[in-house]
C-alpha cells in the first residue's frame, strides 16, 4: 500500500487560490474575445486580495496553535513564511494593476503576463515556506523560468529579448551552483530537511577537516543565493536585464524576486545552517559591504535611470545583508525581522518607482534616460511628486519607510557590534542620495530643450494611479506609524525548527 502524506488543504489555500485562479483567467482568456480595458489586471488584483485574505486567516491560526510543518515536512506553515506570502501576494497585485495601461499601450495585452505574474508569485511562496532544499529548489526554478519569460515577453524590442537570454544562461548557471551545494550540503549531513540539517549539525562535531564537503557545500549555496538576491560580485547580469526587460516585469523581478531570494537565504542560512553560522557570517559581512559601496557608487556614473535603479537594487541588496549579517550571531533578535522589514517596505517602494518610471517611458519603452523626466514636474506634477516621495524614500530620509527600512537593518548591525559594516551603510547612503538628487533635479529645475514638446505627452491611467496613490500612502504612513509592522516582523521569529 503507497503511503500518502496527510495533506493541511487550508494551510496551501492560497497557492490553491491563486493557481486555480490563474489557469481560470488563462483558458477563460484564451476562448474569448479580448477582455475590455483593465480586466485582466483586476481579475489578478482579485486574485491576490483573496489570496491575501486566506493568509491573514492563517496568521491568526499559527499565532494561535503555533507554526506546523506539512505534507511530510515539505513546506513549513509558520509566521516567517506567512509573512513572506503576504508580501508576495501584495506585490503581485500592485504590479499586475501597473502593467495593464502598458501592455495596452505596447500593443501586448493578453492574459499571459497576467499568468506568469501568478506562476512566479507561487514560486516565490514555495521558496519561503519551503522545509526541504529540493522542494525550495522546485520553487527557485519555478520563479525562474517565469522570470525569464516576463524579461522577453516584449517581442517587438530586441533589448528584451537579449535580456531574458543573459537572465536565462546567466541564471541557469546559478541554479546549477546551489543545486550541486544541495547536494554537497546532504552528502555531508545525510538530509535535505532544512530543519533536520539544523538540529543535526547542531549535534556533530568535525574534526581535521571532516566538514571540507559541507563546506563547500554551503559555499555553492551561498553562490546560487547571492546570484538571485543580485549582489555583488554575482550582480553583472542585474542592469542589462532590469534595463531591457519591460518595465513592470523589471518592478516584479525587483520586489517579489528579491522578496523570495532573501526569504530563502534566511531559511536556509538561519535554520538548516544556524549551528555553522561562523562560516558563513563573514562571507555575508563581504557581501553586504561590496553590494552597498558598488551598488552606491556605479548608480551615480549612470545616464539611463532604469539602470540607476538596477544599481540602487545592488546597494539596497547590500543592506538587506546586513540583516542577515546579524542574524548570524548568536542570540540576535533584530536580524531577521529587520531584513524582512526592509523586503516588505522596498517592495511596495519599488513597485511605484517602477510604475512611474513606465509611464515616463512613453510608447516603445525606449524613453527611460534621465532627460525623459525633464519637465515632469510641470506636465504631471502630482506624478513628479509621487516620485519624489518614492526617490527620497530609497535616500533614506526620515518620515518615509525608507529611514525606517535602513536604520532597522542598521541598529541590528551594531547591536551585534559589527561596526564597520554599520558605518560604510552609512556612508553609501549619503553617496546614493546624490542619484535620487539627479532625477529630482530633473524634475523640478531642469530647463526644456528643443524637442521636447514634441514628446510624447505622460498619461496617468487609473490603474497605475491607484498603485503610485497607494505606494506614496503606503510609504508615508509606515514611515511615520512602524510600530504594527515592527511587531509583525517581530512574530515571524518563531519557525519550524
Amino acid at each position: 500500500m503507497v503511503q500518502y502524506p496527510s495533506i493541511d488543504w487550508l494551510a496551501i489555500a492560497p497557492l490553491i487560490v491563486l493557481l486555480g485562479g490563474t489557469l481560470l483567467v488563462l483558458v477563460t482568456g484564451s476562448l474569448t474575445k479580448v477582455w475590455p480595458r483593465g480586466l485582466y489586471a483586476v481579475s489578478t488584483a482579485v486574485l491576490s486580495a483573496a489570496a491575501l485574505v486566506v493568509e491573514m486567516v492563517l496568521w491568526n491560526r499559527v499565532g494561535h496553535e503555533g507554526p506546523v510543518s506539512i505534507i511530510n515536512d515539505a513546506l513549513a506553515i509558520d509566521r516567517f513564511t506567512l509573512f513572506v506570502w503576504i508580501g508576495v501576494t501584495i506585490a503581485t497585485g500592485l504590479v499586475s494593476l501597473s502593467t495593464s495601461e502598458y501592455l495596452r499601450r505596447e500593443q501586448l495585452e493578453g492574459p499571459e503576463t497576467y499568468t506568469m505574474y501568478v506562476c512566479a508569485a507561487i514560486g516565490a511562496m514555495i521558496m519561503a515556506a519551503s522545509n526541504d532544499m529540493v522542494v525550495l529548489f522546485l520553487g527557485l526554478e519555478t520563479l525562474s523560468i517565469a522570470l525569464y519569460v516576463l524579461a522577453a515577453s516584449h517581442r517587438r524590442r530586441v533589448d528584451s529579448q537579449e535580456s531574458g537570454l543573459k537572465y536565462f544562461v546567466l541564471g541557469g548557471f546559478a541554479s546549477a551552483f546551489f543545486l550541486y551545494g544541495i547536494a554537497l550540503v546532504y552528502g555531508a549531513v545525510g538530509t535535505t530537511n532544512i530543519a533536520r540539517s539544523g538540529q543535526l549539525l547542531s549535534q556533530q562535531v568535525f574534526v581535521k577537516g571532516d566538514d571540507a564537503l559541507l563546506l563547500a557545500g554551503v559555499a555553492l549555496l551561498m553562490v546560487g543565493l547571492a546570484f538571485k538576491v543580485a549582489a555583488v560580485p554575482f550582480h553583472f547580469w542585474t542592469p542589462d536585464v532590469y534595463q531591457g526587460a519591460p518595465t513592470p516585469s523589471t518592478s516584479f523581478m525587483a520586489s517579489v524576486g528579491k522578496f523570495a531570494a532573501f526569504a530563502a537565504m534566511l531559511r536556509v542560512l538561519t535554520t538548516a545552517l544556524g549551528p555553522r553560522a561562523d562560516d558563513w557570517r563573514p562571507v555575508v559581512w563581504v557581501l553586504a559591504i561590496a553590494s552597498v559601496v558598488v551598488g552606491s557608487i556605479l548608480a551615480i556614473v549612470q545616464s539611463d535611470v532604469k539602470r540607476m535603479l538596477a544599481y540602487s537594487s545592488i546597494g539596497h541588496a547590500g543592506f538587506i545583508l546586513i540583516g542577515v549579517e546579524a542574524a548570524g550571531h548568536a542570540g540576535d533578535q533584530d536580524g531577521i525581522p529587520s531584513s524582512l522589514l526592509y523586503l516588505l517596505l522596498y517592495s511596495v517602494l519599488v513597485i511605484g518607482t517602477f510604475t512611474v518610471v513606465s509611464l515616463v517611458t512613453r510608447s516603445g519603452d525606449r524613453a527611460s534616460d534621465i532627460g525623459s523626466f525633464r519637465g515632469l514636474g510641470k506636465e504631471r506634477p502630482l506624478l513628479a511628486l509621487a516620485m519624489t516621495v518614492f526617490l527620497l524614500a530609497q535616500a533614506g530620509m526620515p518620515v518615509t519607510s525608507g529611514f525606517i527600512a535602513k536604520f532597522s537593518v542598521i541598529k541590528a548591525a551594531a547591536d551585534n557590534e559589527s561596526y564597520a559594516v554599520a558605518i560604510v551603510a552609512m556612508v553609501a547612503s549619503v553617496v546614493s542620495a546624490f542619484l535620487y538628487l539627479r532625477i529630482m533635479i530633473s524634475m523640478w529645475m531642469s530647463d526644456a530643450e528643443s524637442g521636447d514638446e514634441a514628446r510624447e505627452k505622460v498619461t496617468v491611467p487609473w490603474t497605475a494611479g491607484v498603485v503610485v496613490l497607494a505606494s506614496v500612502v503606503f510609504t508615508l504612513v509606515a514611515g511615520v506609524f512602524p510600530g504594527w509592522l515592527i511587531d509583525a516582523t517581530r512574530d515571524a521569529l518563531v519557525v519550524v525548527r
